[in-house]
C-alpha cells in the first residue's frame, strides 16, 4: 500500500516539478507551511500578494521579503516604489511538501504522513475530513499541554 502511495505521491509533485524546470525567473516555488526569503528591489514602498489564501508576504530590515505558503495553488506578488510603479511582479506556486512525505488513499479519502525516518500523521490540507480533524484535534491538545508547562515553568 506504501509502495503505491510513494507513486501516487511522485506523480501528484510532477506539476511542481515543472514548474521548478521552468526557471526561478517564472515562478517562485514556496512549500506549504515554510517560509522563502526573496531579495526585494531597491526603493521599494509597498509589496502586495494577489490572493492572501494561497501565501502571506513580510518585509524584513535589509531589502528582504518572507514569503509564505499558506494554501496550494498559484498567486503573484507585487512590489511597488513610492509612485505606485510596479518594480518586481512574480508568480508564487505554493505546492506539498516532498521530502519524506506518504501519501495513502483509502478510497477516495487521503491521508498523509509525514516520515522522518518513522512515519507519523501530519496535518494537511486536503487530507480526508475525519483523518484530518482528529489530527488536528490531537495537535492542538498537544500544543495546549506544551503551552500550559510552558507558563507553570514561567511561576
Amino acid at each position: 500500500m506504501f509502495a503505491i502511495a510513494g507513486v501516487v505521491a511522485a506523480l501528484a509533485s510532477a506539476p511542481a516539478a515543472r514548474a521548478d524546470a521552468a526557471g526561478d525567473d517564472e515562478y517562485l516555488a514556496v512549500v506549504l507551511d515554510q517560509a522563502r526569503l526573496v531579495k526585494m528591489p531597491e526603493r521599494v514602498a509597498t509589496v502586495v500578494i494577489g490572493n492572501p489564501l494561497i501565501a502571506d508576504v513580510s518585509v524584513q530590515p535589509g531589502g528582504l521579503m518572507v514569503i509564505t505558503g499558506k494554501g496550494y495553488g498559484v498567486t503573484n506578488v507585487v512590489a511597488l516604489d513610492r509612485a505606485g510603479a510596479p518594480l518586481m511582479e512574480r508568480k508564487v506556486m505554493v505546492k506539498g511538501p516532498y521530502d519524506g512525505t506518504v501519501v495513502v488513499y483509502r478510497g477516495v479519502e487521503r491521508e498523509t504522513y509525514s516520515c522522518a525516518p518513522f512515519c507519523e500523521p501530519r496535518v494537511t490540507l486536503g487530507d480526508g475530513q475525519q483523518f484530518f480533524g482528529r489530527n488536528l484535534s490531537q495537535t492542538g491538545t498537544w500544543l495546549g499541554q506544551v503551552q500550559g508547562a510552558a507558563q507553570r515553568g514561567r511561576r
